[in-house]
């Protein structure tokens, strides 16, 4: 056997596994007392001002998250309220843009029939107002009605002036004399004036 190997098989000296175990001892003890529960008797207790204090703080905490609350609460339900209205108004004009293409295919078959009516009665009128009056009905339960104003009272918002003239025997000034072009309303929207004449004063 070698010198080193002798070496590596001593045992520890008995004073080295003496002076570890107080510091390992020592150590342990460090560490619960740290852990330990601070003393209550070493706490100073609060004055009545102090609390007082404290408890002013909490209530404004409160005040300031109940405004916060309803803040949020109002800002839902106007989110609620703005996304209802959107449908609303998505179902009532949706067809809008299509209706404004079609009118003009109405206006053709309105030329179309009164041409037709100035002859005698033929199976193409008898299909033509056929299919004038389907397609009336198609724009009627699609929530569009017609402007036709002749004889009332002209109104700037439905309809658009396009002449003045002198007011015919019993009508008014101010009414509408003659209608050029047919106006249209989709629900309560003006989607095209109605060109008209109107009496003057």
């Amino acid at each position: 056997m070698t010198q080193v190997d002798k070496d590596e098989t001593k045992p520890e000296r008995s004073e080295d596994v003496e002076v570890a175990q107080p510091q390992a001892e020592q150590k342990a003890a460090d560490v619960g007392a740290s852990d330990a529960a601070p003393d209550p008797e070493l706490e100073k207790p609060l004055s009545v001002e102090e609390l007082q204090a404290e408890l002013a703080r909490s209530e404004a905490k409160v005040v300031e998250h109940y405004d916060l609350y309803v803040r949020a609460m109002a800002e839902l339900e106007n989110t609620r309220r703005r996304s209802i209205e959107e449908v609303q108004k998505a179902r009532k004009y949706g067809v809008e843009k299509f209706a404004q293409n079609l009118l003009p295919v109405v206006d053709s078959l309105e030329k179309a029939l009164e041409a037709a009516r100035k002859e005698e009665s033929s199976p193409m009128l008898d299909g033509l107002e056929t299919i004038y009056r389907q397609m009336i009905h198609a724009l009627d339960v699609s929530g569009m009605k017609p402007i036709d104003p002749k004889g009332e009272p002209f109104n700037p918002h439905q309809h658009q002036a396009i002449a003045m003239v002198p007011a015919p025997e019993g009508a008014s000034a101010g009414s509408v004399v003659e209608v050029f072009q047919r106006g249209w309303l989709i629900a309560d929207r003006v989607l095209r004036p109605a060109m008209v004449s109107v009496a003057q004063s």
